[in-house]
């Protein structure tokens, strides 16, 4: 079978593929391929009259542009390795997807079901206090955001530790993003990752020779989609699919065990059972596997995997049925399975592109902080009225009345959410356009996943000797 390598290492495995693409200056490609710095940190936080100690840390990758952007992970599985793994991702991803951040990611050692709300608000404020002493939270030089074990709530905290540490600081909410929209988050930043799960897949559709190689045809319709992780990509992606799309989501791989449903399930069915049971075993009208990785191995179109870091390695590589792999999660596939993969003639589109959608929308959030306004406030009755005069002018022309279903749509303005979607979309669709174009323009590169990374490391060399770092 043998062995697959660890998450870090498969990352600088992948960057080493895509530099032997690439003609870069001497030593330019460790300045790239390195962390910048990590910071870990230990600190007391008394619980239930005990002083218990909490590690975390916080890496940052490039520093290309700034800020640096990334989610902080609360978890117990968390370590330095993969906390750098991941601010690695970080640095790939923004520059794939053209938003001007560089990579960063955080990890907290914690369960963060043993600990009640306000114990878990006291270790987070504390752990943003250690972290923004540092310099390793601030709206101009580093962003945290969600990640695993943590959302809004937590992101409300870390923007009030923050804020009590740096009053004079104007920007002061742009420290961090996944706010609630009450605390200056943005409208669809919740769904975003999942959203642009949808999006990079409907846009790979929109090519039938990408499409032609994994022996697939049409679009996404009646497409039979497994989804490893039902967790908030994991949901939004198998609710657009299935509700927006008409994909049919035929199995759900979960913690306790998969579930298999050939005509489909309503995701939102599962989900708020999920939610009740912690679990999907016994769900109803479903055939159910208690071993989890057999969902990987199931008979369908297109695997999404949205859990965890190697979950497809050379144990189970050779199972794997879908001809379409879509990495919703970061670094579900190691660096030997994914070449298997890819020589077995199936189409892998990676992680740093597909699960950008957060960090996309995340800038968008960062934008509307630091400019102090809200999308679609200078324009939106602009844009309705601009509207009611075309239908008016049509009107006139015709003599007849234009229906309600017709002008209603010119007649509303687009909302903040709107705005984020139509920015979202445009972000995925023009970045898969880059990415075939390295694919399809470079002889040497037959893979998507190494397309991806060319693409990146190409836009952040560029960025290094621009500011005269490499020649």
């Amino acid at each position: 079978m043998g062995t697959s390598s660890g998450f870090l290492e498969s990352v600088n495995h992948m960057v080493d593929r895509a530099f032997g693409s690439l003609d870069l200056p001497p030593g330019l490609a460790d300045q790239i391929k390195l962390t910048n710095s990590m910071f870990r940190v230990q600190f007391p936080v008394e619980i239930r009259g005990h002083i218990k100690v909490f590690t975390g840390w916080r890496a940052v990758h490039s520093e290309h542009r700034l800020p640096t952007k990334g989610g902080i992970r609360f978890a117990l599985e968390v370590d330095q390795e993969e906390v750098e793994a991941l601010a690695a991702l970080m640095s790939y991803k923004c520059a794939i997807v053209d938003v001007p951040f560089g990579g960063s990611k955080g990890g907290l050692c914690i369960n963060p079901q043993d600990y009640e709300e306000d114990e878990l608000r006291e270790i987070t404020q504390r752990f943003a206090y250690e972290l923004s002493k540092k310099g390793y939270i601030s709206p101009s030089e580093n962003v945290p955001a969600p990640d695993m074990g943590t959302g809004e709530r937590e992101m409300a905290w870390i923007a009030d530790s923050y804020r009590m540490s740096c009053p004079d600081d104007i920007n002061a909410i742009a420290c961090v993003t996944g706010k609630p929209v009450s605390q200056g988050g943005i409208g669809g930043r919740t769904e975003a990752t999942g959203r642009g799960v949808q999006f990079a897949l409907q846009e790979f559709f929109r090519h039938p020779e990408d499409v032609e190689k994994t022996g697939l045809k049409g679009d996404l319709g009646g497409k039979r989609i497994v989804i490893q992780g039902l967790g908030n990509v994991g949901y939004h992606a198998a609710k657009f699919l299935s509700e927006e799309d008409d994909a049919k989501i035929v199995g759900i791989a979960e913690r306790d065990g998969a579930i298999y449903k050939e005509d489909g399930f309503n995701i939102e069915d599962v989900y708020e059972y999920l939610k009740k049971s912690g679990g999907v075993s016994n769900f109803s009208g479903a055939e159910f596997m208690k071993d989890s990785g057999k969902g990987l191995e199931l008979d369908c179109d297109i695997l999404i995997p949205a859990a965890l870091e190697n979950q497809i390695t050379m144990d189970n590589v050779d199972r794997i049925k879908a001809p379409l792999i879509a990495e919703a999660a970061n670094g579900p596939i190691s660096y030997e399975a994914d070449q298997k993969l890819c020589k077995s003639g199936k189409v892998v589109l990676p992680d740093a592109y597909v699960n950008a959608g957060g960090v996309t929308v995340s800038y968008f959030e960062w934008v509307k902080n630091v400019s102090h306004i809200r999308f679609g406030r200078l324009d939106r009755r602009l844009e309705e009225n601009r509207g009611r005069h075309i239908v008016k002018v049509i009107e006139e022309m015709t003599g007849k009345k234009v229906p309600q279903e017709l002008s209603q749509p010119l007649l509303e303005g687009p909302r903040e959410i709107d705005l984020v979607r139509s920015g979202l979309e445009d972000t995925m669709r023009n970045a898969y356009q880059q990415i075939r174009e390295v694919r399809n323009t470079r002889k040497n590169i037959q893979d998507t996943r190494t397309a991806a990374f060319v693409l990146a490391i190409d836009k952040i060399a560029s960025a290094y000797l621009e500011m005269g770092i490499g020649h």
